[in-house]
């Protein structure tokens, strides 16, 4: 089997972000993203399907394929909602969440739910060579928690900040590479 190496690439920052509130699809990112350089020759660039990471995409390449696995979490009612109107308003719904890998009382994605998408496409992900795909914390978080086998409670101990990359490989398993600072 030929090796795949696929980084993932967290969207850049977002109005969501700095302001502490679940992101909305249509939510775009602030400003330029000076830390991302264009892909090199022969990488093939991949999106989640939220402007934030289509718009992030368009700054490391012309062209981008929108791959639906790589989607956010999906937050239900509580998309726009900020996280301090939460643990105002529904205190008792957000520490189940935060706790409760199989929680979704914003009547979206449970984590156990994406931890299962992001999985099951990282396993049918087969196609050799190079691959960028811009994405979200939580996908990522997903990504991580499955390559080193972890409990899915371990997702909530993992900060992706804008832009981070998590670099992965795989011939017969995945495998997650550290880089040079």
């Amino acid at each position: 089997m030929k090796a795949v190496r696929l980084t993932l690439i967290c969207h850049a920052l977002t109005h969501a972000q700095k302001t502490g509130r679940f992101a909305l699809a249509d939510d775009p990112v602030l400003g330029d993203a000076p830390l991302l350089k264009a892909v090199p020759d022969g990488v093939q660039v991949l999106s989640a399907p939220e402007l934030r990471a289509r718009e992030t995409a368009a700054w490391l390449a012309p062209e981008v394929r929108i791959e639906t696995a790589l989607a956010d979490c999906d937050m239900g009612h509580w998309q726009g909602v900020a996280l301090k109107q939460l643990q105002r308003e529904q205190s008792e719904a957000l520490a189940w969440w935060q706790v409760d890998v199989d929680a979704a009382p914003h009547g979206g994605e449970s984590f156990a739910a994406l931890h299962k998408r992001v999985a099951q496409w990282l396993e049918a992900f087969d196609t050799p060579g190079d691959w960028w795909a811009v994405t979200h914390p939580m996908v990522m978080r997903a990504a991580m928690v499955e390559v080193l086998g972890s409990s899915l409670g371990a997702y909530q101990r993992i900060d992706v900040p804008p832009c981070s990359r998590l670099e992965l490989s795989r011939t017969e398993v995945w495998r997650m590479r550290l880089g040079p600072a």
